[in-house]
């Protein structure tokens, strides 16, 4: 994480844990895709996660796999990915990151994708298929093109990868909150609050949980447990999907959850506990 980026100072801003607000680029289409990430950042969310979506989404449950399947039929590709950053771009400063898959990152060729996503204003980039032992030309091509590459740790990860992993990322470290793909998930399992707590002892990096949050309650959680922010998406793609045909409702419903999941006494609630630590 490069002092001047954009994600170091939204880190630095004070309002912890930031809220990453996910959705899916190009769902339902790529017009009602632009407004419902402009609505989110409007809304309050700190940062935007634009997933890129994949004929063989591994790492996405059900309900991004039939957002990505929208966004597919409505003709979302790579190009019209990188126009929609640069049109979300036009109406927001806060960090924008793209998720996607190794495949499509290699296929555009590895330093050309990075360059371009800078260019189109993202500041991140996430690839949910690629592990630490192959990330260093990934990494390299961000840091060349002035992207943070932030890389995966999990409650299973090693001790040995997770140093790997702590020597290439930037930005932050995206912890996989809950085992298997995405998708709302009951509660906060003390394994993953473990490994949270156990990651800060060993970087300045910001880490933040991802997969499974979807409720004030999550949040409460994770930023006693020291989280610098939170991803919730599933919960957001959902009333995309649900609200489809109904724009107006979409993003009313949208900026209501994000309201309530960016409520003071979350923010408050953090910072009495940094001060008592």
């Amino acid at each position: 994480m490069t002092s001047g980026s954009r994600i170091a100072g939204a880190f630095r801003s004070g309002k912890l844990p930031l809220l990453v607000a996910c959705t899916v680029a190009g769902d339902p289409d790529f017009a009602r895709s632009v407004r419902i990430a402009r609505c989110l950042a409007a809304s309050g969310a700190d940062m935007l996660e634009l997933v890129m979506p994949f004929s063989d989404p591994v790492a996405d449950g059900p309900v991004i796999q039939d957002a990505g399947a929208r966004a597919l039929s409505a003709g979302m590709n790579t190009d019209r990915l990188f126009t929609l950053v640069r049109d979300v771009r036009k109406k927001t400063e806060i960090p924008l990151l793209i998720m996607t898959y190794a495949n499509i990152v290699i296929q555009r060729g590895i330093p050309r994708f990075y360059h371009d996503a800078a260019r189109a204003g993202a500041d991140g980039v996430v690839i949910a298929d690629l592990p630490a032992e192959e990330a260093g030309p990934f990494c390299d091509a961000a840091r060349d093109a002035g992207i943070d590459p932030i890389l995966f740790v999990s409650p299973t990860t090693s001790q040995e990868r997770l140093g790997r992993i702590l020597s290439l990322a930037t930005g932050f470290i995206y912890l996989v909150a809950a085992m298997g793909v995405t998708g709302v998930r009951e509660g906060v399992a003390p394994e993953t609050l473990a490994c949270l707590r156990a990651v800060k002892l060993r970087t300045n990096l910001p880490v933040v949980p991802g997969f499974g949050i979807s409720a004030p309650e999550h949040i409460r959680t994770y930023a006693e447990a020291g989280a610098d922010g939170v991803i919730v998406g599933s919960a957001i793609v959902r009333i995309v999907g649900e609200y489809a045909e109904r724009p107006a409702e979409m993003e009313e419903a949208a900026r209501r959850l994000v309201e309530e999941l960016t409520g003071a006494p979350l923010h408050m609630e953090r910072r009495e506990a940094d001060a008592k630590s």
